[in-house]
C-alpha cells in the first residue's frame, strides 16, 4: 500500500501542516505503510499540474495533512473526488461547512447543540458600523471565520480593543466571527468513525490556547480524562458525534467545547483535518483509547480506501 502524505499548501497554517505531515509520514512507516511526502506549493493552484503530479505518484490513497484553506475547506476534497483518488477524512461539503465557523454555528443551532451567542461580520461592512452591528456584550472572542490554529484570534475585554481585533481577523479572511466569551474548562473530543474517544482537557500556559500553546512543547498540558462531571462528559461525547453527523463528517474529526462552571457545555468548532504534530490532541486521544499513533494513521487510511 502506497500513500501520499499531502502537506504544506499556501494557507497561514502551512508551517503546522509541514509538522503534521512529517509526523504522519514517520507514523505510517512504523505501521508498515509505504508513505511518501507530497509537498503542495503555490504552483499546485494549477489543477492540471496537481492532478498530473498526484497520478504520477501512483498512490493507493492520499493522507490529507493540509490545514486551512484549500486543504481543509473542501476544495482539495472536491478535486480528489473528481479525479477518483481516495483520501482521508471528510468530503467536500462537510469540510467546507466545518471550516467556516459561521456555517457550522448555524448547523449546531439548527440541531439544538448549545453554542455561544455570536455574530458574523463581513469585510464589506464599513468600519464606522462595526460597533453598531455587534449587539453582544464584553468580553468577546474575535476570530477569522475560516482559519484554524488560533491564528488571528483575539480575546477582547475592553471596548477600545474591539476595532483592532476585528482588523486582525480581516487580515486572514473576509468574514470575522464575533463570539461571546465563555469562561470555563476547554476540552476536546476526537471522533473515530462513530466512536467518541476519551475527552481531553486543555490547560494552556498562556492566557488562552493560542498558536504558541498549541505547538510549542511544554506550553500546554493535556489532562486525560478531563476533569469534568460524568454528566457533562456524556453530553459532550453525544453532541460531538451528533454535530459531526449533522455536518456530514466522515471517518474522523475533532470537536472542541468549553465547559462553564454553570450551564451546558458549549460547542466551539469541528476540525476535519486536525493537527497531527507531536503536541497535537488527536494522537493523545488515540493513545488514551489504547490506539498507537501508527495504528491510528493506518486505520484512517483503510477507512479512506473503503
Amino acid at each position: 500500500m502506497k500513500v501520499g502524505v499531502l502537506m504544506g499548501g499556501w494557507s497561514p497554517e502551512r508551517k503546522v501542516s509541514l509538522m503534521s505531515g512529517k509526523n504522519v509520514v514517520e507514523g505510517l512507516k512504523k505501521a508498515g505503510v509505504k508513505a511518501v511526502p507530497f509537498l503542495v506549493t503555490g504552483v499546485d493552484k494549477n489543477e492540471k499540474r496537481l492532478e498530473k503530479r498526484l497520478r504520477a505518484g501512483r498512490f493507493d490513497a492520499v493522507f490529507i495533512a493540509l490545514h486551512g484553506g484549500f486543504g481543509e475547506d473542501g476544495t482539495l476534497q472536491a478535486l480528489l473526488d473528481k479525479w477518483g483518488i481516495a483520501y482521508t477524512g471528510s468530503g467536500a461539503l462537510a469540510s467546507g461547512l466545518a471550516m467556516h465557523k459561521g456555517c457550522s454555528k448555524l448547523v449546531f443551532e439548527a440541531n439544538k447543540i448549545p453554542t455561544a451567542p455570536w455574530h458574523a461580520l463581513h469585510e464589506s461592512v464599513e468600519k464606522s458600523r462595526w460597533l453598531k452591528e455587534i449587539k453582544l456584550g464584553l468580553p468577546l472572542v474575535i476570530k477569522p471565520a475560516d482559519v484554524g490554529s488560533a491564528i488571528g484570534v483575539t480575546i477582547v475585554r475592553k471596548k477600545n480593543e474591539l476595532v483592532k481585533a476585528i482588523q486582525t481577523a480581516f487580515r486572514y479572511t473576509q468574514w470575522a466571527i464575533v463570539e461571546k466569551f465563555v469562561p470555563g474548562v476547554e476540552v476536546t473530543v476526537t471522533v473515530l468513525g462513530e466512536r467518541a474517544l476519551p475527552i481531553i482537557e486543555i490547560v494552556p500556559q498562556n492566557k488562552f490556547y493560542d498558536f504558541d500553546a498549541k505547538y510549542t512543547p511544554g506550553h500546554s498540558d493535556h489532562v486525560i480524562p478531563a476533569r469534568i462531571s460524568a454528566g457533562n462528559a456524556k453530553k459532550i461525547k453525544t453532541w460531538a458525534v451528533k454535530a459531526g453527523k449533522a455536518l456530514g463528517c466522515e471517518d474522523y474529526y475533532r470537536v472542541d467545547f468549553i465547559v462553564p462552571k454553570k450551564g451546558e457545555p458549549q460547542i466551539l468548532e469541528i476540525n476535519t483535518a486536525p493537527g497531527m504534530t507531536s503536541t497535537s490532541l488527536v494522537p493523545d486521544a488515540g493513545k488514551a483509547a489504547g490506539i498507537s499513533f501508527p495504528k491510528l494513521l493506518k486505520t484512517l487510511v483503510l477507512m479512506a480506501l473503503k
